[in-house]
């Protein structure tokens, strides 16, 4: 399938690893144009050298930026003035217990989880509505809808982010411009392989460790393995696509079945 994606330009936050990263490469392997964000050159450098050992004829660009701070995000839209495509991705998580999570905290998650997007998005929307065409996506979360006990702060961001999306998505009428959520599952990050590599430690093989997650962490999983980022950047890729025009203002659900949901 051609996602008509060529010379299209897409500004992916947080893509130097995991599910960015997975993004970054399907749209510069689909022809667009791909701007890539991480916190150093170093890993920037790095992402990019592993998206052009697949696709040789890439078009990137690399930014470097910590979306925690407002004059580093103004920095990246003085570099990067216009996109076609707005992915939302990147974001941060930490197991806290609630009494334990402090103003501090909930006002970094807030402005790294949320406000990059909203700051972003604040430039780069109306510049869509006047061409009448563009993309914005928040990858958001299954936590967003089923918030984790273990880390209430995220989740409630998470939350904000489908509530951003659907807020925009009212203001598209009459124009070729979506916005849209994608809620991902237990996905094979980094952070995940390292946890099971943890629980191996203790005398299981990686996939006794999964195997255990699902079944006591995670039962309602349909899928009953984590998803690759590369089954999450299929989706994003497709939403991105002109040929995605009647999907808007949605919460798309790339969780594996583990929200026991028929909305």
């Amino acid at each position: 399938m051609d996602l008509q994606l060529t010379n299209k330009t897409a500004l992916v936050t947080g893509s130097t690893a995991g599910i960015g990263l997975a993004i970054a490469r399907r749209l510069a392997a689909e022809g667009a144009e791909v701007i890539l964000t991480g916190r150093t050159e170093v890993r920037i450098n790095e992402a990019r050298t592993a998206i052009l050992q697949e696709t040789p004829n890439a078009k990137l660009r690399g930014v470097p930026v910590d979306f925690g701070r407002a004059e580093q995000v103004q920095y990246l839209l003085n570099e990067v003035p216009t996109v076609d495509i707005l992915v939302n991705n990147v974001g941060i998580f930490e197991p806290k217990p609630f009494a334990d999570i402090t103003d501090e905290d909930w006002l970094h998650f807030f402005e790294v989880n949320v406000l990059s997007g909203v700051r972003l998005s604040r430039q780069y929307f109306p510049q869509m509505l006047e061409k009448k065409w563009g993309r914005i996506l928040f990858i958001s979360s299954e936590s967003g809808l089923q918030i984790p006990q273990e880390m209430i702060h995220y989740g409630t961001t998470k939350t904000a982010q489908l509530a951003v999306a659907r807020g925009l998505a009212e203001l598209t009428a009459g124009t070729e411009v979506t916005v849209n959520s994608v809620l991902p599952g237990p996905t094979a990050s980094e952070g995940v392989e390292e946890f099971l590599q943890k629980l191996a430690g203790d005398g299981k093989t990686r996939e006794e460790a999964e195997h255990e997650f699902f079944r006591d962490a995670r039962p309602s999983s349909l899928l009953k393995r984590f998803i690759t980022p590369e089954e999450i950047a299929n989706m994003v890729a497709y939403l991105a696509s002109p040929l995605a025009v009647a999907t808007n203002g949605a919460s798309v659900r790339v969780d594996g079945g583990v929200i026991r949901s028929i909305g």
